[in-house]
């Protein structure tokens, strides 16, 4: 079956190989989530650019999804997450010296770029190591830990930037970006042989069109759900800031709280949502997530205080967690054996597509209607979500192991 495994890895290795850096790593990106829009703004920024500069590491997701899937079958799994953290920690710092827009939005693209590969090369892994009967509960608690991290970090972010300015959670993400590589070169095994070099993205194209035909229409209507889903989840972390500063005219410190409060109750569905993916189906987590997402941002336009704000985000927040890991657990169903590494690097171009465009779409109906308009388009993205994946997309839990144990393949 194509997304089966073909090993176990013991959870012990998976904690400290992938889930320490990926929290470290988490911990830092949420660090950014309250100062990256008004950091953008501080430059005399529109509502057009400061949704393309928080969109930049999207972007750059984009230029290297793909490269990042034959990377990591050039390079192994190590190499590849190493290079990634590196090519995603330096630019985050250099964002403490930049003077302008452009210099911002390009370190914001090689971030992304990093970012992208780091994330392919630990993908790939866990599709690989874990059965598909225990895949929903790994892949949840990676994205928990993912939560964790966005949990401190807005908080963190917001409070360091209110005491000492909006350029310095760049240089704490210095710091925890350092830790994050130390422990995948620790705790990382080599893993597999590099294949050739000279294979390069023309090699891959032929290795993975034949695969991926067989495919097209359950790829097609997965895909598409992915970017509407990928595009509510971005867009909240536009939307979701400037409301509370422009609309509502809270401080820094406050939307970092908001945001915070509205990652701990996501965090918290992060194991409930990995028991109903490998019990019930994927679906069971998927849809209602992505309904009730939708139904927070649309509550957002009827806030006008920090209560009602703070209780629409964590609405969203919500449903999110519910929705912890489902779309890599479903890009690992997806994957087929035999071009894991370059499918994977296919389906997050689609998801990253969604991410990329969740802000960009925010920041142009902001600049040309109104930022709560732009809410309610973001609440329109997340029930076209949800209805494809009801509709459109099989159950791949009972379509790969139609008797699958409760019992993780990693436990």
């Amino acid at each position: 079956m194509p997304g089966e495994s073909n090993r176990s890895v013991p959870f012990s290795q998976l904690l400290l190989a992938f889930y320490v850096p990926s929290i470290l790593l988490a911990f830092s990106l949420g660090l950014l989530l309250p100062v990256l829009p008004l950091y953008a703004q501080s430059f005399g920024a529109s509502y057009a650019l400061v949704g393309l500069v928080t969109a930049g590491a999207s972007i750059g997701m984009l230029i290297g999804d793909l490269p990042g899937g034959v990377l990591v079958r050039q390079l192994g799994q190590k190499k590849a997450m190493l290079l990634g953290l590196v090519c995603t920690v330096l630019p985050t710092v250099g964002l403490f010296w930049a003077r302008s827009v452009a210099e911002a939005l390009a370190f914001r693209i090689l971030a992304g770029f990093g970012e992208g590969l780091y994330s392919v090369a630990r993908h790939a892994y866990i599709a690989e190591a874990v059965h598909v009967s225990g895949r929903g509960r790994v892949m949840a608690l990676l994205g928990g830990l993912f939560r964790v991290g966005r949990f401190a970090g807005p908080l963190a972010g917001g409070l360091i930037a209110q005491a000492v300015g909006l350029r310095v959670p760049f240089l704490v993400v210095g710091v925890t970006g350092v830790a994050a590589a130390t422990a995948v070169v620790v705790f990382v095994e080599a893993g597999h042989a590099p294949r050739a070099a000279g294979e390069g993205l023309l090699g891959h194209g032929r290795r993975l069109s034949p695969v991926l035909k067989p495919r097209l229409q359950e790829l097609t209507f997965a895909g598409t759900g992915q970017l509407f889903a990928q595009m509510i989840r971005a867009g909240r972390t536009i939307v979701l800031p400037l409301y509370a500063s422009d609309v509502l005219g809270l401080d820094i410190g406050t939307v970092g709280l908001i945001l915070s409060v509205s990652s701990a109750v996501d965090m918290l569905f992060f194991y409930p949502a990995g028991l109903i993916m490998d019990r019930l189906g994927r679906k069971w987590a998927i849809v209602p997530s992505f309904l009730l997402q939708a139904l927070g941002m649309g509550l957002v336009p009827l806030t006008g205080s920090f209560t009602g704000l703070m209780l629409a985000s964590t609405l969203i927040g919500l449903g999110n967690g519910l929705g912890s890991g489902s779309m890599m657990t479903l890009g690992a169903d997806l994957a087929p054996r035999e071009a894991r590494g370059e499918f994977l690097g296919v389906w997050r171009l689609i998801g990253d597509l969604g991410h990329s465009g969740g802000p960009l779409l925010v920041g142009g109906i902001a600049d040309w209607v109104a930022l709560p308009t732009a809410a309610l388009i973001m609440a329109g993205a997340g029930l076209l979500a949800a209805a494809v994946f009801a509709l459109l997309v099989p159950e791949t839990l009972r379509k790969l192991h139609p008797s699958a144990s409760p019992s993780p393949g990693s436990d």
